[in-house]
């Protein structure tokens, strides 16, 4: 099926960046890990390319900084470069200051190494809830005219439960919302948009659930997937809980088949830029 276009986004960040592992990793360190996300974005632009689908890239800073190549593969394949923060620090962690200096920073790196406009933003781990709604404001005023950080759901990290599950423009800003898509099931909202979600639940159930929002709803759907997703191989943490290990390492030798039958039974383009 390809009657509605949904939308395809990549978070790209290395395993070690993942908020899994945020308590047991700390950001001084990120340099002594083995990094693995050039070989994975890589791996990820492939698969696109033999789709014939184009993505919105959400790049964090730090990554950009240290693999300025990277994101310029990414630019010249065709894809859209939007902002994934500078440090991956969830925004409710943060003073409106430090959000503030660590957006535009990735912001400013991102355009440099890229020749392009970034205008979309997606915070780290969703971390736009109710207690950061202020960073929209900041968003703004740095220029970014979409966001994609609202998840629609009830979660432990992130989640605005409320929210709408479409997209809509944030009142009193030039700025739109793409929120993470959510399917309804028994009148509940089921988050079957990618990431752990994709890995979690059986393929036939997220393609069921995302045709429904496609043919019952008339609705695009926004899609996304992390570059490490693809890595079955990567470093393992042992020291790092049980759940967060569940969460980061679940069906990984699953990802790249399911994510090529995605891009079979479904059209994506990069979310629109406003």
């Amino acid at each position: 099926m390809k009657q509605i276009t949904n939308y395809m986004t990549i978070d790209v960040e290395d395993y070690f960046q993942a908020a899994a592992f945020e308590k047991i990793v700390r950001v001084d360190a990120w340099d002594s890990f083995e990094s693995r996300v050039t070989a994975n974005t890589r791996r990820v632009l492939e698969v696109l390319a033999e789709h014939d689908t184009k993505a919105t890239f959400f790049v964090v800073g730090w990554i950009a900084e240290h693999f300025p190549d990277l994101v310029r593969e990414i630019a010249e394949a065709g894809h859209v470069i939007g902002c994934h923060s500078y440090l991956h620090r969830k925004i409710y962690t943060m003073t409106p200051d430090e959000f503030r200096e660590d957006t535009s920073k990735a912001k400013s790196i991102l355009e440099d190494i890229s020749g392009q406009p970034v205008l979309g933003y997606r915070a780290p781990s969703y971390s736009i809830t109710r207690k950061s709604l202020w960073a929209l404001d900041i968003l703004a005023e740095l220029g970014f005219t979409y966001d994609s950080s609202i998840f629609p759901i009830m979660h432990d990290n992130y989640g605005i439960p409320d929210a709408p599950r479409f997209s809509y423009r944030h009142p009193g800003m030039n700025m739109v919302e793409y929120p993470i898509s959510t399917a309804l099931l028994l009148g509940r909202k089921v988050p079957v948009s990618g990431g752990g979600y994709f890995r979690l639940f059986p393929y036939w159930f997220t393609r069921r659930a995302l045709e429904t929002i496609n043919r019952k709803e008339s609705q695009s759907f926004v899609f996304y997937l992390h570059p490490w997703e693809v890595d079955p191989g990567q470093p393992r943490f042992r020291n790092a809980s049980r759940l967060s290990r569940f969460r980061h390492y679940n069906h990984l030798e699953d990802t790249e088949r399911r994510f090529r039958k995605l891009l079979r039974d479904f059209a994506f383009i990069p979310l629109p830029v406003e």
